[in-house]
């Protein structure tokens, strides 16, 4: 089961309201543990962070506090236009550490994870196709004597 979404204060400052490159915003950082099943229906327990951003002024008003529980859940958003148009490749979706975009029809993935107050929210995913060379990429790295995973729990 999925647990209840978190305020997490700043682990060097210990701050929960931080400020962002303009000293007039900033953003409080969420955290929530979700058990989430991959592209290749691996489950995995992870914890998925996003981030609240407004006028210092506005999340002062609300009175976050470290350890604060919020409802609603933090959801997965893929998409195939960048969420960023002034640095597309912030938000690009990467396979493992291989640094390998994942793509479909030769079109890059983007993902960010957001906080939504409904429970019922959604993750929105897209499934790369970009399979095999990501095996190739990991062939590679690994080198010709790597046991090569079997087909059930392959890439």
């Amino acid at each position: 089961m999925n647990s209840k979404v978190t305020v997490v204060a700043d682990a060097t400052t210990n701050a929960v309201i931080n400020k962002s490159n303009n000293p007039e915003y900033g953003y409080v950082k969420l955290a929530q543990p979700r058990t989430t099943i991959d592209d290749n229906g691996f489950l995995r327990r992870t914890v998925l962070t996003a981030l609240i951003q407004a006028p210092i002024a506005i999340l002062q008003e609300m009175g976050y506090y470290a350890g604060q529980i919020l409802e609603g859940k933090i959801i997965i958003k893929e998409s195939l236009t960048p969420f960023n148009k002034k640095d597309p490749s912030r938000d690009l979706k990467v396979a493992g550490k291989s640094g390998i975009p994942c793509t479909i029809n030769g079109n890059p993935i983007y993902r960010k994870t957001v906080y939504a107050q409904a429970g019922n929210a959604e993750d929105i995913t897209i499934q790369h196709d970009n399979t095999e060379e990501l095996r190739n990429a990991y062939a590679a790295e690994q080198g010709s004597s790597a046991i090569q995973p079997n087909q059930e729990f392959s890439l």
